[in-house]
């Protein structure tokens, strides 16, 4: 999974990296300090790896992992080449979901592009600059599909008319993603990569003093707040320095700060977490003294495609998957008592796995 963190220059996007993956990007008080994208790796929250791991004390621990890149700051007229944009806008089509990190934050020390604080614009801005080179990729492909019709096949035609009703969608300054359309003219718009189409989470980057206090009160995520519920995407409140400060803590400390300030969680493993699931992606685990390890597969996929991930073999050759659900497994105490209950499962090739699952694939080649 990799996911792009984009947003205007100045907005926090850098600090939020350098937190996420404990350093690493340039992060300066003026526009187009990330000039490369930088890339850094990150694991997956997963509190049942700790629990597996205090059941069979393996060698290795490996969680699922998160791929981020930090795509330098968009300007307007980006789409047309401004700021580099045409460079910044090919990193993000590399991505599978988009981070949009806003500014929700009043400092007079670090200068916005625009001369002040302002969301609802800034979003706009991204998401035209989004849309008018998305415009540019559709406007090609209606060319050919064109084209391509003069030969008397009714199919180019067909997709032109798709094509050419999401090219009005577009020039009405609406997302590819809000696109009216059913699955299968969803998966053919799929064909061509376009960054409005791309799921969105929004991170309201705020001052420490905001996030540390009642975040509900802050406008300036309340506008940000509003935007995403008209699209149905989720925003996640957070604050980069904290964020870069939290990154730099032991566990044990990082806990105990979360705790006086009445968290749970970090802003970024919410980040992770809501990511992961905006994808539509689960973890099933593997455990044994070599290695406890979660492997990420998309929801719906079945046991021999899930084995598939461990070794093509294992999908070649499948012939069973003995499965535990991980709070059966936690509640008996170990894996000898969950099959003296009767709560190991031997499953076939149709079983839909589900997130938890605790599993030992059965195969032959």
């Amino acid at each position: 999974m990799k996911l792009g963190i984009v947003g205007l220059p100045n907005v926090g996007k850098s600090t939020l990296f350098n937190a996420i993956v404990g350093g690493g990007a340039q992060s300066a008080n003026y526009p187009f300090c990330t000039i490369e994208p930088n890339v850094g790796v990150v694991a997956v929250p997963d509190e049942r790896l700790d629990r597996l791991k205090e059941m069979y004390n393996p060698d290795k621990v490996t969680p699922a992992v998160v791929e981020f890149v930090d795509i330098a700051g968009l300007v307007k007229g980006a789409s047309k080449g401004e700021g580099l944009g045409n460079k910044f806008l090919s990193h993000i089509r590399e991505v599978d979901a988009i981070v949009h990190v806003v500014r929700c934050f009043e400092d007079p020390d670090i200068v916005h592009v625009e001369g002040e604080i302002g969301p609802k614009r800034d979003i706009e801005t991204i998401e035209l600059e989004l849309i008018l080179s998305d415009l540019d990729l559709v406007e090609r492909r209606i060319d050919r599909c064109l084209k391509a019709s003069k030969a008397g096949d009714k199919k180019p035609l067909e997709e032109a008319k798709l094509f050419t009703a999401l090219k009005e969608h577009l020039e009405q300054g609406r997302s590819a993603r809000s696109f009216p359309c059913s699955e299968e003219e969803r998966e053919l718009i799929a064909t061509v990569p376009l960054l409005s189409g791309k799921p969105v989470i929004y991170a309201a980057n705020m001052s420490e003093a905001d996030f540390a206090g009642d975040v509900e009160k802050n406008p300036h995520y309340q506008e940000v707040l509003k935007i995403a519920q008209g699209e149905g995407a989720e925003v996640i409140p957070i604050c980069g320095r904290m964020e870069e400060e939290i990154a730099e803590l032991s566990p044990e400390d990082k806990m105990m700060f979360l705790e006086e300030l009445g968290l749970r969680e970090s802003g970024l493993d919410r980040l992770i977490k809501a990511s992961y699931a905006l994808l539509g992606l689960i973890s099933y685990l593997t455990a044994g003294k070599p290695e406890v390890r979660a492997w990420t597969i998309v929801k719906g996929t079945k046991a021999p495609q899930a084995a598939g991930k461990i070794h093509s073999d294992f999908e070649r050759g499948f012939i069973r998957a003995e499965v535990v659900a991980f709070d059966d497994l936690m509640a008996c105490g170990s894996m000898v008592a969950a099959k003296e209950k009767g709560l190991v499962r031997s499953e076939g090739k149709e079983y839909v796995m589900k997130d938890g699952d605790i599993v030992l694939f059965r195969f032959n080649v």
